[in-house]
């Protein structure tokens, strides 16, 4: 009688051991994409030529601390994201979104920009990473694009901007970006596509992102 139940039950282990594993593995991967690490995909141009439409990217999520997800509240500080950090966060206006740009601004921050020129605390602002590609100089009362300020930035925020200047939707337009809606620092890139050419970007891959 024992040796018929013991035969019986090894089907049911084994389909135990089957769902086990798999929500060992569910719960793994719930762990990392909340606190670890996030893929994420370049959707438009205002981070050329850093990067290019079509990168898939991870992003570092650890870096800047643990948070509660859906609060948004650190429960375990790490670093504070750096100027010049390329970093996702939620955009301010829709929340549904996520957005990539590059730390210009940190907190206390007094922010300039004349003709183009980024000021920094009245202080030019030796600006390695910007492209500029439209020779017209647009004035403040047209757009904030090439003209703004000044402006400070508020505690636990960042002002940002795309590398591309010129076609780059960011704060100069909508603002600042609060610490707790940073959702990491992108650190590298996977993958990357060229859909005009239909081929992959091969000297792209496992490129790291500065």
């Amino acid at each position: 009688m024992s040796k018929k139940k013991t035969a019986a039950e090894k089907p049911k282990s084994k389909i135990r051991d089957f769902f086990e594993s798999v929500l060992i593995a569910f719960v793994i991967a719930a762990f990392i994409i909340s606190f670890v690490v996030q893929a994420f995909k370049i959707p438009s141009g205002s981070m050329i030529p850093t990067l290019l439409i079509g990168d898939h990217l991870f992003v570092n999520k650890f870096i800047y601390g643990v948070k509660i997800p859906f609060f948004r509240k650190t429960i375990i500080p790490v670093t504070d994201p750096g100027r010049g950090d390329v970093i996702v966060f939620i955009f301010p206006q829709d929340r549904s979104k996520d957005f990539i740009k590059r730390v210009i601004g940190l907190p206390g921050d007094t922010i300039e920009m004349k003709n183009k020129k980024i000021y920094i605390n009245n202080q030019a602002y030796d600006d390695p990473h910007g492209v500029y590609t439209d020779p017209v100089i647009l004035p403040a009362e047209a757009s904030p694009r090439d003209n703004f300020g000044p402006l400070t930035v508020p505690e636990d925020s960042y002002f940002v901007m795309g590398d591309n200047r010129d076609h780059s939707l960011d704060s100069r337009f909508w603002g600042f970006v609060e610490q707790k809606d940073v959702l990491g620092k992108a650190f590298i890139i996977y993958w990357s596509w060229d859909s005009e050419d239909k081929s992959v970007r091969l000297e792209r891959l496992a490129g790291l992102i500065k």
